[in-house]
């Protein structure tokens, strides 16, 4: 993935876009990509794949239709069926006022270094080394955990371009890698897993042992685990688990959503939807992370887009089409692939820290959950209504301090409650292998269904 690469992709796109027809707009998506995958199982290579794929995607509007085709090449003449295929969808498109590719906004782009010559560089070698590597620090640390289900390194890297008539014109390339392992710890009969995941744009910063420690003390803590008895208590989210919430959230306060009618936020604008120590964003500029970017998925300028601030809603998110739709223009939230149109989406939350530690936290809940996991996310959270009913796992907190596993229990309430009822926002703020920044939440007067 070289200068050279991109400027080849720049040259296809402008060579599509000249063969636009009078009245037409066009855009045309490009990208390359290659990724590599090592699982290993006891102390052996259990599977190492690595693939590559290019494709493009083109969208053509006319008259208020859209039409749109993709491929799986970057051949001149499948670029050139795939045109044409996009322009025959186009006359079949419902009319639609508002459809239209992105304008150049003006905003200025923000330079990020998210390519990596150390991971497009590592030998298949050393990938394969890393995931043994990892194993062995997995299954040293405690007698109980004796194997794990699976531990991984994978890697990506590829590079991308988006150019349209309307003098679109943006190419951007990244590249990133993982560590992973799922240990399993046995007593007395009982089986219980853990996971953790590290991620970077260096293979070199990976962190074997935190990733280790992490895995296996998720898994043996929940040992012993009993059904709670059902009551109404304090829940405390660590970072990874509160940043589910706020995604959640997020996803709600797209301008698809509330459009459609389907956001529980909608016209909500201005109000206090949320506890006011909570401040979170939507922030794909901040270059400390792992998922910063230049552009959206349809070539504008990414930007810091406010959504919650000391609990005030203070807007959505939008792609050209919803925002134009809504009278507010782009917030540059469009995500895509070459194989889809472009959505509205959140690319990198970013939560605002508190004071305290997570020590601190624990020690501030005379009763409560230390929640370490959710179980049923997809199926128990209503997107329309904010219902909340998901299961969950973790440590009964009593006195101050962090007690009892328990398993097998239901959280209950609405999103909407959820966020009102946030006491404290935790100091510990961290950036996820996912990208996004969070930090703890400590939540009041959660029902919790048990035994």
């Amino acid at each position: 993935m070289t200068v050279d690469g991109q400027a080849e992709l720049l040259e296809l796109g402008r060579k599509v876009l000249a063969d636009a027809g009078a009245g037409e707009q066009v855009e045309i998506v490009l990208g390359r990509s290659t990724s590599t995958s090592v699982k290993v199982f006891g102390g052996e290579v259990e599977s190492l794949t690595s693939a590559s794929s290019d494709g493009a995607g083109i969208r053509v509007l006319r008259d208020g239709r859209q039409g749109f085709a993709h491929c799986g090449s970057l051949e001149p003449d499948v670029l050139a069926e795939t045109l044409a295929e996009a322009r025959d969808n186009c006359a079949f498109g419902e009319p639609d006022e508002f459809n239209g590719l992105a304008e150049d906004d003006g905003v200025p782009v923000v330079p990020q270094e998210s390519w990596s010559d150390a991971v497009v560089g590592l030998p298949n070698v050393d990938k394969v080394e890393l995931a043994l590597e990892l194993e062995r620090r997995t299954l040293a640390i405690d007698p109980r955990v004796t194997t794990a289900r699976t531990t991984s390194y994978g890697d990506g890297w590829g590079e991308s371009a988006v150019l349209s008539t309307n003098g679109i014109e943006v190419v951007q390339r990244g590249a990133s890698c993982s560590i992973s392992t799922s240990p399993m710890a046995r007593h007395d009969g009982e089986t219980q897993i853990g996971w953790a995941v590290d991620a970077s744009r260096d293979p070199a910063v990976l962190d074997l042992d935190q990733v280790a420690a992490d895995a296996v003390e998720r898994a043996v803590r929940l040992l012993g685990a009993t059904k709670p008895a059902s009551s109404r208590m304090t829940i405390l989210l660590e970072p990874r688990l509160a940043l589910t919430l706020v995604s959640l959230v997020a996803g709600m306060l797209g301008g698809d959503a509330v459009l459609k009618g389907r956001s529980p936020f909608a016209d909500r604008v201005g109000e206090e939807i949320a506890s006011p120590l909570l401040t979170f964003v939507d922030d794909p500029t901040r270059a400390e992370s792992i998922a910063a970017e230049e552009h959206d998925g349809e070539g504008l300028a990414c930007r810091r887009n406010d959504l919650v601030v000391d609990g005030v809603l203070h807007g959505f998110l939008h792609d050209s089409y919803t925002g134009r739709r809504s009278g507010v223009g782009s917030t540059a939230s469009a995500v895509r692939g070459v194989r889809s149109l472009p959505g509205v989406g959140a690319q990198l939350l970013v939560m605002s820290p508190g004071t305290r530690s997570f020590d601190e936290l624990v020690a501030s809940i005379d009763h409560g959950l230390y929640v370490t996991s959710f179980a049923g996310l997809h199926s128990g959270v209503n997107p329309v209504s904010g219902d909340f009913s998901v299961g969950a796992d973790g440590l009964l907190i009593e006195g101050g301090a962090l007690g009892a596993p328990v398993r097998e229990m239901t959280i209950a309430s609405t999103l909407q409650r959820l966020l009102l009822d946030i006491r404290e926002v935790g100091g510990d703020f961290e950036w996820t292998p996912g990208g996004s920044g969070a930090c703890s939440l400590v939540i009041d007067d959660v029902s919790v269904s048990g035994s």
